[in-house]
């Protein structure tokens, strides 16, 4: 009877994953506007170059994703990383939301669940209920610092100053920009430095979480490196990202590894 009920409780979390992504999908937007480099004659020289380099003239503006990734995930610290190989399917539609389901796996340990805006929800072996939070203002925060560092990497057109959420761009220096989204009540800036041709190289912020010896809720740096880019349906986005906690200090290590498969922006 236990197992029967754990088994449920699994289909439950499975079937909202899936009504989850589902809606942020329906957020597409249906007849979106093309883009134009006359679009961004305002924003600052680095940011220019960034959208420039990402987004190829005449391309719909499409600003929800559906992206496929293997890669690595640490579950531990710097000296053991605890690696798990993992494979996931993510929807980001900046500013509504995102959904990351995955399964993982070390030897004969599986691990899998999903990361979204409302929760963090992880099972072993697909019966037991592992790490089950969110719902609070904490995880909301720190989620929102994820999606939209997130949406530099992989939906630029989201980060395109509009009649949509609040989107400011500021120059930092010759090759680094800062963008800045307030949405919902949550201001989140994200720095981003780029080349000479304006692929993104680097993205940091400081992120909200509690990824610290002390578990208490803090800002502190979170970042990582963009390679391997690739063209998907005239977007250049990086197909190789490795990111961490404590970002360019002695405590970081890329806990993220991950090389995207496929990029989907449907309609």
């Amino acid at each position: 009877m236990i197992l029967l009920g754990l088994a449920a409780w699994r289909l439950f979390d499975h079937r909202a994953d899936h009504e989850a992504m589902r809606k942020l999908e329906g957020t597409q937007p249906a007849s979106p506007p093309v883009f134009a480099p006359e679009m961004i004659t305002h924003l600052p020289e680095p940011a220019r170059r960034y959208f420039l380099y990402t987004i190829q003239p005449g391309t719909p503006l499409r600003t929800v994703a559906r992206l496929r990734m293997v890669g690595r995930f640490g579950m531990g610290n710097r000296e053991n990383p605890n690696y798990l190989d993992f494979e996931a399917t993510q929807v980001l539609a900046m500013p509504s939301g995102f959904v990351w389901k995955m399964h993982a796996r070390r030897g004969l340990m599986r691990l899998s669940g999903s990361d979204s805006q409302r929760w963090t929800r992880f099972w072993l072996m697909g019966l037991l209920p592992i790490a089950r939070f969110g719902g609070d203002a904490n995880h909301t925060r720190s989620a929102f610092g994820r999606y939209v560092a997130e949406a530099v990497f992989w939906t630029p057109a989201a980060l395109l100053p509009g009649p949509g959420p609040g989107i400011t761009w500021e120059a930092l220096g010759a090759d680094e920009a800062r963008v800045t989204l307030e949405s919902g009540g949550l201001s989140q800036a994200v720095d981003l430095t780029v080349s000479a041709e304006g692929q993104p190289l680097v993205v940091r912020f400081q992120r909200w979480s509690n990824a610290n010896p002390e578990k208490q809720h803090r800002l502190q740096p979170f970042g990582g490196y963009l390679s391997e880019f690739r063209w998907f349906n005239g977007f250049r986005l990086p197909t190789h990202v490795e990111a961490g906690n404590h970002f360019e200090t002695e405590q970081y290590f890329p806990f993220f590894v991950a090389d995207v498969t496929a990029v989907d922006f449907g309609r």
